[in-house]
């Protein structure tokens, strides 16, 4: 007879030689009774069949000869059995704990960021995200200029960072249109927030900011001070007033306020003639004038637009836009714990074919429907495409429609898996 460590040695070896399929036995009924009845299967329970799946698989391969059972080695590999079986249930009960009850291909195509490359600020997670490589040419279109080019290559966009990739490549994709006026743009992301990007320049200038049914009108006016792109605006002129949107202005020396620098994720300010030698003491986030005689540029109806090609001079009055009160609802909906987004429904899912009452949204999924909208086909007009908010119960819905919902986090993860 060998002498006791060898012995316990050979146990060991037995113990891993019969003790597979145990453990493969052991984590398969742990994985599937906590998936499909959360309920975790007794731990005696798992070792008492391990152990006789064992002493079968035992007896198959000759273990149970006199000479093994009279010897250590039986003791020690029955405890490796047992541990080992004990182990496979553990993370088998783990994985039928934590494996999602519900899969779909768009979940499945929720890539997410690698967790080193989120910076936690106030306990809110941001992303910065910075080019990887060389700005693309889009096919089809002009080449890049060579100083949007380098300010696109040399920029970094700030995000929150528990959003799905796709998201994120949606919000920057819409974020470059938005500040350099692209003409189109694809954005690509990896897990390390390193995006490849194809762009094409502007297609236009002016035009594109006019919104459609109205025309753009230049009239001579007093320019107010510190107006800026966007802001609304009432023209006083003989042939009476008109309400518009202001799209450029120039003033005085025609300048507008900068602060000098090239920031890496904001689009360089463009001026309306000359440029600011002095360096101004407080930044601005976008141009805007200084005031004084000049003309400007407003989008205005296309009736007005007639009246005021007649007229010499204008006298122009900026209006409030009040007090922006959806900023504040966001604010208390987050205060509360809740989130908004945006989603949409998929073929064959839930909400494809029904109404929200009849979906019953609030109760099944502890969500609410805040706004609508239909998907784009052949028998849907532009004004049915438009956004409908707060809509009642009676609101149909089918595979296709853009839905922003609000709720908890779980919540929300739960009805975006059920129903996108």
């Amino acid at each position: 007879m060998a002498s006791l460590p060898v012995e316990i040695l050979f146990g060991v070896y037995l113990g891993l030689l019969a003790g597979i399929i145990p453990a493969l036995v052991s984590g398969s009924l742990g994985f599937i009774f906590k998936y499909f009845t959360g309920v975790t299967v007794p731990g005696l329970g798992v070792v008492v069949l391990a152990t006789a799946i064992a002493g079968i698989n035992g007896g198959l391969m000759g273990l149970l000869d006199e000479s093994v059972k009279s010897s250590p080695r039986i003791l020690t590999a029955a405890v490796v059995v047992m541990m080992l079986s004990l182990w496979a249930h553990s993370q088998g009960d783990k994985l039928g704990a934590n494996l999602p009850r519900r899969f779909s291909l768009s979940g499945l195509r929720k890539r997410t960021l690698s967790a080193d490359v989120v910076d936690f600020v106030g306990g809110v997670g941001k992303v910065t995200i910075e080019p990887s490589g060389p700005i693309r040419d889009m096919e089809g279109y002009p080449a890049l200029p060579a100083d949007l080019r380098q300010t696109l290559s040399e920029g970094s966009w700030a995000l929150p960072a528990d959003l799905p990739l796709s998201e994120l490549e949606a919000r920057l994709t819409e974020r470059l249109k938005t500040e350099y006026d692209l003409a189109d743009v694809a954005v690509s992301l990896d897990s390390r927030a390193r995006a490849t990007i194809t762009a094409a320049p502007p297609s236009s200038g002016l035009s594109r900011r006019v919104p459609t049914g109205r025309r753009a009108v230049s009239v001579q006016t007093l320019v107010p001070t510190g107006c800026a792109r966007g802001d609304d605006l009432t023209l006083h002129t003989e042939a009476g007033t008109t309400t518009g949107t202001l799209l450029s202005a120039a003033s005085g020396a025609g300048k507008t306020k900068d602060d000098g620098k090239a920031k890496a994720d904001d689009k360089p300010a463009a001026t309306d003639g000359g440029t600011d030698e002095d360096t101004p003491a407080a930044p601005t986030t976008a141009p805007t004038t200084t005031g004084g005689e000049g003309r400007l540029t407003a989008a205005v109806p296309r009736t007005a637009a007639a009246d005021l090609l007649g007229v010499d001079r204008a006298r122009v009055a900026i209006r409030s836009r009040g007090t922006r009160r959806e900023f504040e609802l966001v604010s208390l909906l987050r205060r509360s714990g809740k989130r908004f987004r945006k989603l949409t429904a998929r073929a064959d899912g839930p909400l494809d074919g029904v109404t929200i009452g009849e979906a019953s949204i609030r109760d099944s999924y502890e969500v609410a429907v805040m706004a609508v909208r239909r998907a784009p086909g052949d028998d849907v007009s532009e004004q049915e495409r438009r956004w409908v908010f707060a809509p009642r119960g009676t609101t149909g819905l089918r595979a296709g429609d853009e839905l922003f919902v609000v709720g908890r986090r779980q919540a929300l993860d739960s009805f975006t898996e059920a129903v996108a």
